[in-house]
């Protein structure tokens, strides 16, 4: 299928953990949830059509990555 010609979309935004941003400085995006949620989504006929990368301040000292994953069927 091409981007285009889906007739719905789903936005799933997956954040890095907020303690271990805090106490570690970064934790990372947590990949086994993603991959796990992608999966779900994927046997319900969802296909990836696009994904950033952001990083937000979080509580005014750390920075925090998200994912933010567009899904077209």
């Amino acid at each position: 299928m091409q981007a285009g010609r889906y007739t719905e979309y789903k936005v799933i935004h997956i954040v890095e953990g907020g303690l271990g941003t805090i106490f570690l400085g970064a934790s990372g995006v947590p990949i086994k949830k993603m991959e796990i949620t992608l999966n779900k989504e994927a046997a319900d006929g969802w296909q990836v059509v696009f994904q950033v990368i952001e990083q937000k301040r979080f509580l005014l000292f750390w920075k925090r990555e998200a994912v933010i994953v567009t899904l077209g069927r």
